[in-house]
């Protein structure tokens, strides 16, 4: 099975430098057209079924993506970003910087939970169970997951046991399962970080 594995695009929140994780902002105009570039260089890539996070950004990139691939979409709850900025979700960040100096400083270190977050361990079990039921369970050749940076991080991390990833708008990563083996075999808009 070949798994693309796909971060949705630009976001409001984005633009107006809010915090994101759980805060629901939908697509930038700039996210729709990174949305439908995607759309163009996936429409040959035998994407049978699209598994989608619940979140306005991820549900409209997976839609626009499935403009051209004409499949299903399955919303899966567990496909959310971590809610990793808690009481500072939405948030723009210069006015939390303001009322909440210590959290701001707290959740530039993703592995901290501050009060209303996720914490980073019950995030990892979440990301890595759903990851694995999805390929364990789809009956496709070829899926879609169209998710957060956050979930891909993890997926890069603990299940593929690779480096730390920066990754753009948009971007995704092919996987081959083969049976319990996982091969990353391609990467557009992902790099590793060199530090």
């Amino acid at each position: 099975m070949k798994i693309y594995l796909i971060r949705h695009g630009q976001t409001t929140g984005d633009v107006e430098n809010r915090y994101g994780g759980s805060y629901d902002d939908d697509l930038s105009n700039e996210g729709e057209v990174q949305a439908q570039e995607l759309a163009d260089k996936l429409s040959n890539s035998g994407i049978q079924s699209i598994f989608c996070s619940p979140l306005k950004r991820a549900q409209q990139t997976a839609g626009i993506i499935n403009a051209k691939l004409n499949c299903d979409i399955k919303t899966i709850e567990d496909l959310k970003e971590r809610n990793q900025n808690g009481i500072l979700s939405g948030m723009i960040r210069d006015e939390a910087k303001t009322k909440y100096p210590e959290l701001v400083e707290q959740v530039k270190d993703y592995k901290n939970t501050i009060e209303g977050a996720e914490s980073y361990e019950n995030f990892v079990e979440r990301i890595k169970k759903i990851f694995t039921e999805i390929a364990g369970s789809a009956n496709y050749s070829t899926i879609g997951i169209v998710t957060h940076g956050g979930p891909i991080r993890v997926i890069f991390r603990e299940i593929l046991k690779d480096r730390e990833i920066d990754i753009a708008d948009c971007a995704y990563a092919v996987i081959d399962k083969e049976e319990q083996k996982l091969i990353l075999e391609k990467l557009d808009g992902i790099e590793y970080k060199t530090d």
